[in-house]
């Protein structure tokens, strides 16, 4: 398809598209999404500030479908780079913008700009293949005018007007006599690399599913192996029941319908794949089931014996260039119905509110009671998905949305600001869960970036999150962090904002009415923010320490444990000192206290380059609540002469952590020679099963007694 062919695309002004994105000279662009809700409003962000008065002085207004002005609220915020409209109802308008509503206009000629956009009552899904078409010519059309990276603008000489119309408790192995994975939220289990079931050890290891007999843990065996072929990967596990489930990533070409190319020149999706287990005899595992979305997995749940997992899928719309009739759904299969590729239908795909992402995020369910046959279900939503959280009703999901950068960001040189970092906020979309069925309920957006899933959570109906605003090292405009608290319908009632200036967040906790919040530039600051009252959280507290801290762990209703890193201030000449990272930290807080948080112990292992799987995942980390044992798979390493690191050993660390202090259990680190980690005896978990302790690693597992941490035996998988 030629170019002027995606401009007639362009021209049919599609309604339900999701973005919006207007360009002015001299480098000032606006961006919004066409599709907002009633309940919740609409915003444009601009790269350039507005008079406070515009609107006033009828430089800004709303016409509706007809072209009438429309009486509504609008409000320019105080940095003057957004407008927002908090209510409005349903239908469609246009937001005009004179050339004088813009600062320093003096360089630019009074012209309007019209952005179009619609309101619904509701998210509505598509209803054909046109609609599609023309969000993602679209798109493609704003990424033609646009050179830089996130939806900002370099600049651009003419003026067009380019617009779419369109903490839970925390499960700590005390679910019978043995491990659990550490999960965030009470009731919800994570996937992972290793399971158990109190018998049997189910691993990943390499391109197969290995399970593992430990009854007598003196004599271990293989029970079964299941292995995959090369074009697929396991990658995360679940137990429910007398069925093992295996996510996995695999490729398959694409059907030949959607592309009309000779099979040489035949592309091939990515796809997540499920495949279910009966493993009422683990010795004899039966494939009963296999099923997958297109897409990389951005992360599984296991509910109420309900599976869900999400996938983000990049379609090549660009492919409008090429050919008439390309297919940009993303496709499923399922074993049950033939096992063929196929597109989910129109009306299983919908465009979120504010999204300014040509992206899907995918999410798919089935009720694991009857495996071999119940439905799976799979809904499609262009919107990005990065990071996911989830409790036993609700699923939320969050998107990046780009704030354009502006002239003085730009300063002139469009062909460096490609390397500039981006400032971005963060919409957050929230769906309803009633078994299989999901529901979008509502989104909004918040100031700045979410670190991860800790950095979200939700308690008593109200939504909780912590963010950090800006560039850390960015001198002209320190960056900054914040908590927001939403409400059922997402909207905002409180907020604690302009936190630690010049430092970004490193870990987050919300454990009921309490979240914590450790920042960090030099000093490990330690925040404690009293969220009992959603409209008026209060920092009660706050602890500047070395070091800081990756993971937050709660030991009890007065303790919170941190594992980071330690840190110290090396001198510079003629010039500011520097943070150096040493070795691994645990810290005990005391914050029982809130308005005075104390680090009550502290244990420092190894030195510059030690770390543990657990700073960066925290289903790392093993606990035994009764015996109060933390444990964690470490890689130690010693600092030598002229600033060099050796490698000294790795294995696991055992630690006993009560209100009184921290104490090692035990060492279950193999010193070694060798200069390097070996990936294959590498610990990847830890787990216990009645009085023994098990390490699980790619290639093998070993057994100690967790009363005196002795070996007892080991086993080695065949390659």
């Amino acid at each position: 398809m030629k170019k002027k062919k995606v401009w007639a695309f362009a021209a049919i002004a599609a309604i339900l598209i999701g973005l919006a994105f207007v360009f002015f000279n001299d480098k000032v662009s606006v961006s919004a999404s066409s599709v907002a809700l009633a309940e919740q409003g609409w915003k444009a962000n601009f790269s350039s500030s507005l008079q406070q008065d515009a609107i006033d002085k009828g430089d800004v207004y709303l016409t509706d479908a007809q072209g009438g002005r429309v009486d509504v609220e609008m409000i320019i915020l105080e940095n003057g780079k957004t407008l927002e409209i908090p209510e409005i109802a349903t239908g469609q308008y246009q937001l005009h913008v004179k050339r004088a509503a813009l600062k320093n206009n003096f360089m630019k000629s009074l012209v309007s700009t019209e952005i179009s956009f619609v309101v619904q009552d509701q998210l509505e899904q598509l209803t054909d293949e046109e609609e599609l078409r023309n969000y993602f010519a679209q798109l493609m059309e704003m990424q033609q005018n646009n050179q830089q990276y996130g939806g900002t603008i370099a600049e651009s000489g003419e003026e067009t007007a380019e617009s779419a119309d369109s903490a839970s408790g925390e499960s700590e192995g005390v679910g019978g006599d043995h491990s659990t994975t550490n999960n965030q939220v009470e009731g919800v289990d994570e996937a992972d690399l290793v399971k158990t079931d109190g018998s049997y050890i189910y691993s990943i290891s390499e391109s197969r599913v290995m399970i593992s007999d430990v009854r007598n843990p003196e004599e271990m065996a293989v029970a079964a192996e299941l292995p995959f072929t090369q074009e697929t990967y396991p990658q995360q596990l679940f137990l429910s029941g007398d069925t093992l489930i295996i996510l996995g990533s695999s490729y398959s070409a694409m059907p030949m319908d959607d592309w009309h190319l000779p099979s040489s020149q035949q592309p091939y999706l990515g796809l997540t794949t499920v495949y279910l287990y009966d493993i009422s005899n683990p010795e004899s595992p039966q494939l009963i089931r296999e099923f997958g979305a297109e897409g990389n997995l951005s992360g599984a749940r296991l509910s109420s014996n309900v599976l869900y997992f999400v996938t983000s899928v990049y379609p090549d719309y660009w492919i409008l260039e090429e050919q008439d009739e390309p297919e940009l759904r993303p496709h499923r299969y399922d074993s049950k119905n033939g096992g063929e590729l196929e597109p989910i239908s129109y009306d299983s795909i919908a465009i979120l509110p504010g999204t300014m992402e040509g992206s899907y995020s995918v999410i798919t369910t089935i009720d694991l009671a009857v495996p071999e046959t119940n439905d799976v279900s799979t809904e499609g939503f262009l919107g990005g998905s990065e990071q996911l959280y989830m409790n036993e009703e609700n699923l939320y999901l969050t998107a990046s949305a780009y704030v354009p950068l502006g002239d003085d960001e730009l300063s002139g040189n469009s062909e460096m600001a490609i390397w500039m970092p981006q400032q971005a906020n963060t919409e957050v979309f929230k769906f309803g869960l009633n078994g299989t069925a999901v529901e979008f309920l509502a989104s909004a957006q918040i100031t700045g970036s979410l670190l991860n899933q800790f950095s979200m959570d939700e308690h008593n109906g109200y939504f909780r999150a912590a963010t950090t605003e800006g560039i850390a090292w960015d001198v002209t405009s320190p960056s900054k962090n914040h908590l927001f608290v939403l409400d059922g319908q997402m909207n905002q009632v409180g907020s604690v904002e302009d936190l630690a200036p010049g430092e970004r967040i490193y870990s987050a906790r919300f454990i009921e009415d309490k979240a914590y919040m450790v920042t960090f530039k030099e000093t490990d600051p330690l925040f404690v923010i009293d969220v009992s009252v959603p409209s008026s959280p209060q920092v009660l507290g706050e602890l500047k320490i070395p070091g800081f801290s990756n993971y937050l762990h709660p030991l009890d209703e007065e303790h919170l444990i941190g594992f980071g890193y330690d840190t110290k201030l090396v001198p510079v000449k003629n010039g500011e000192p520097r943070v150096v990272t040493g070795g691994m930290k645990i810290s005990l807080f005391d914050v029982s206290d809130f308005a005075a948080p104390v680090e009550k112990d502290t244990e420092i292992i190894g030195g510059p380059g030690t770390y543990s799987t657990l700073q960066y995942d925290h289903k790392a980390l093993f606990t035994h609540q009764e015996k109060n044992l933390f444990g964690f798979p470490a890689a130690l390493y010693e600092e030598t002469a002229g600033d060099y690191i050796d490698f000294d050993g790795e294995g696991a660390l055992i630690y006993t952590i009560t209100p009184d202090g921290i104490s090692q259990a035990a060492s279950l680190i193999e010193q070694t020679d060798d200069q390097y980690e070996d990936w294959n005896t590498a610990i990847q978990r830890i787990l216990y099963i009645g009085e023994e302790l098990y390490t699980v690693a790619n290639g093998e597992i070993k057994s100690y007694s967790l009363e005196t941490f002795e070996p007892i035996s080991s086993m080695t998988f065949d390659k």
